[in-house]
């Protein structure tokens, strides 16, 4: 019997499945069981006397990360390619915190300019307690269509530029006797792979399998790695190169078995957290924060939760009349 395909006994089932996403115009009712907390979720001195270095730190979750940490008592330097959109994002937060901001431009894909922005900080605020790497880029795009240029883009700022950040920190705090915490946003397909961002799940597998490592050879100098997977989290920059025409928006809600996207601030807490010293004994940790979209869509059955209890009905009197094996 082949039901979940369609079947001339039972026609309904595949056009059920079929659309029933794009019949979701808003989040389902179920969603309001996971309503959003974006409250600051620590007590407000945390990280008081602690200088928190953010890669692009100037827009999305690096300005909600920035945000978080700066309302809970850290120096922040917040570092990207853009230095307007960088000094207007930390006048922004710091004006709200009272906590003050730096900025350093920096091209992350650039080793001799990753330097040079080390030794900026330095003068600035000193080597940081709490590192992020955030920097990113995306876009979706068929691998038959994708170009060398386009590879070498994407896998240049995150694996590439992950990979100088953190080695120019390391080595720098491991000569000064400093332990940190360095944290790496990744996403869930670092796991699992994914077609059409064929560069991105390649370089975010390689922050992972760079972060594990060095949590494991790097503990003895006081260092620690963690990663945060996100799932999909509506976000200016991300959506426009991702969903530019707002036409997956549905489907990825109908796939997360809590009904929404995810929040900046939902992340932001996550990374304060990991990055805090409640945190000190995680260390080569990998947490998913994606509403449950990993395992929904890893369950080779998990299709059958759209099934109606009319249906279900109907499928179980042919599963009790079937003979033999």
């Amino acid at each position: 019997m082949a039901l979940c395909g369609g079947s001339r006994l039972f026609p309904g089932v595949r056009s059920w499945f079929h659309r029933s996403s794009v019949l979701q115009s808003t989040c389902p009712p179920h969603s309001g069981f996971f309503g959003p907390v974006e409250d600051v979720m620590l007590s407000s001195g945390t990280f008081r006397d602690k200088v928190a270095f953010i890669t692009g730190g100037g827009t999305g979750l690096g300005r909600a990360m920035t945000s978080t940490l700066s309302q809970l008592g850290a120096v922040c330097v917040i570092a990207s390619r853009k230095l307007e959109v960088l000094q207007q994002t930390a006048d922004e937060i710091s004006s709200q915190t009272g906590n003050k901001v730096y900025v350093v431009q920096c091209d992350v894909r650039n080793p001799e300019d990753v330097s040079h922005c080390v030794d900026k900080m330095e003068s600035l605020t000193g080597l940081p307690d709490v590192i992020i790497n955030n920097a990113a880029g995306n876009f979706v795009c068929p691998s038959e269509r994708l170009s060398p240029n386009g590879w070498k883009t994407i896998t240049d700022i995150v694996l590439n530029g992950t990979a100088f950040v953190t080695l120019e920190l390391g080595k720098r705090l491991i000569q000064r006797q400093r332990g940190a915490s360095f944290l790496a946003i990744t996403t869930i397909y670092a796991e699992s792979g994914s077609g059409f961002v064929v560069p991105s799940a390649s370089a975010k597998a390689g922050v992972e399998a760079l972060y594990k490592s060095l949590a494991a050879e790097w503990g003895r100098y006081g260092h620690r790695f963690n990663i945060i997977q996100p799932g999909p989290i509506k976000t200016k920059g991300a959506f426009s190169r991702l969903d530019p025409t707002g036409m997956f928006e549905k489907s990825m809600i109908g796939r997360i078995p809590t009904g929404r996207l995810g929040k900046p601030a939902e992340v932001a807490n996550l990374a304060a957290y990991m990055s805090s010293d409640y945190a000190t004994w995680m260390s080569g940790a990998v947490i998913r924060l994606d509403g449950g979209e990993y395992v929904s869509m890893a369950g080779e059955f998990n299709e059958l939760r759209r099934v109606t209890p009319e249906q279900w009905k109907t499928m179980e009197d042919m599963i009790r009349n079937t003979k033999g094996s």
